[in-house]
């Protein structure tokens, strides 16, 4: 022991002590610093915070509730979504378009889940209008999965060569691999009718014909399938035969509102639009809850100057489905005509809580 340390008190021998301690413990401190700020600099962002459930959330935005976009966007960035949740958000996302709205997409077009892409194709085709589809679905023509590839075929087969723009050759080379594969499979009514759609696209009419009329024998009782051929033949300049099947449709199901509707469709294209309102009324009777029956029947009314009838059925459409946008943006167009700018502003109001990134409230509509 050296002289200057024998000659330390007890006291001063202590105090040295508790420095030293006190050095080692900062030290540790500084070290365990140090490892957490180089672990959260590699580490991935916190998820954004999520306040509602996912029940709540699709409540919301399914009933039109205060905030509905807010709380639905916030959960597409959840992690643990099953693709069926994922899929049911998307259904929802219909009526809430915004720039946000088109990310999500984007997304989830490209993310490696079948169930989640053809939701998302769906919603594509259902929010945006045709000339932005196809940037969005043409890259899932060349989609791995076969059953992708085919939601993305009938999603842009009704585009133009113009609107399609540089997936015009893809589709062709798409849909015929559709056609071969269901060739390839037994037929049966819903894959004769998308047969149909894959020749009407080709310019083949008449085998579009024979496809339908295929899908009669194998299914007599199949509606859509017949009511496809009723459309198909009136489209094709046979008028007599579209409605002599359209009578023998409606002989066999008479309280069918699907063939009502169908029979009111037939009159507003052959410019009978007095006529078409019986039937688009009477297949609201029969099936109240269509919004989709009353808003055809909103269009026919106001197109017969029956302003005030066409905004009833909107405004029913609304009290049912309050987040229906269709309904409540042609609502406004309507009451703007009619000069009530103070509806307008009520529903213009009701938007803005419901999505402020509408992208009709930043249009001025």
């Amino acid at each position: 022991m050296s002289e200057s340390s024998s000659r330390r008190t007890p006291a001063q021998l202590k105090a040295q002590r508790r420095w030293q301690v006190a050095i080692a413990l900062a030290l540790l401190l500084l070290i365990i610093a140090m490892a957490m700020l180089v672990r959260n600099w590699h580490a991935p962002p916190a998820a954004p915070q999520v306040n509602h459930s996912y029940a709540e959330a699709l409540e919301q935005a399914h009933d039109g509730k205060p905030g509905a976009a807010r709380v639905l966007y916030q959960q597409f960035t959840r992690t643990d979504l099953s693709d069926i949740r994922r899929a049911g958000l998307l259904a929802e996302l219909v009526n809430y378009p915004s720039t946000q709205a088109v990310k999500i997409l984007r997304g989830d077009l490209k993310r490696p889940a079948p169930l989640v892409q053809q939701a998302a194709i769906e919603t594509v085709t259902a929010m945006l209008p045709e000339d932005q589809r196809s940037t969005l679905i043409g890259p899932l023509l060349d989609d791995a999965d076969d059953q992708v590839r085919f939601s993305a075929v009938r999603a842009l087969l009704p585009l133009s060569p113009d609107e399609l723009g540089l997936y015009y050759g893809a589709l062709q080379e798409a849909a015929q691999q559709y056609e071969q594969a269901l060739t390839a499979q037994p037929p049966s009514a819903q894959r004769q009718l998308a047969l149909s759609r894959l020749y009407l696209n080709n310019a083949t009419p008449q085998k579009a014909i024979e496809a339908l009329e295929m899908a009669a024998r194998l299914e007599p009782d199949n509606l859509e399938t017949g009511l496809a051929l009723v459309q198909l033949l009136d489209g094709q300049g046979q008028a007599d035969r579209s409605r002599q099947l359209l009578a023998q449709w409606l002989a066999k199901q008479p309280q069918s509102s699907l063939a009502q509707h169908a029979l009111g469709q037939w009159l507003l294209r052959h410019k009978q639009n007095e006529y078409a309102l019986l039937p688009l009324t009477r297949a609201i009777e029969l099936e109240p809850d269509n919004t989709g029956y009353r808003y055809d029947l909103a269009v026919a009314l106001h197109d017969l100057d029956q302003l005030e009838a066409a905004q009833r059925q909107l405004e029913d459409i609304l009290q049912r489905e309050p987040a229906d946008r269709r309904a409540r943006i042609l609502l406004i167009r309507y009451w703007t005509e009619a000069g009530q700018l103070q509806k307008v502003q009520v529903l213009l109001a009701e938007l803005e809580q419901l999505n402020a990134d509408d992208p009709a409230l930043q249009q001025g509509l």
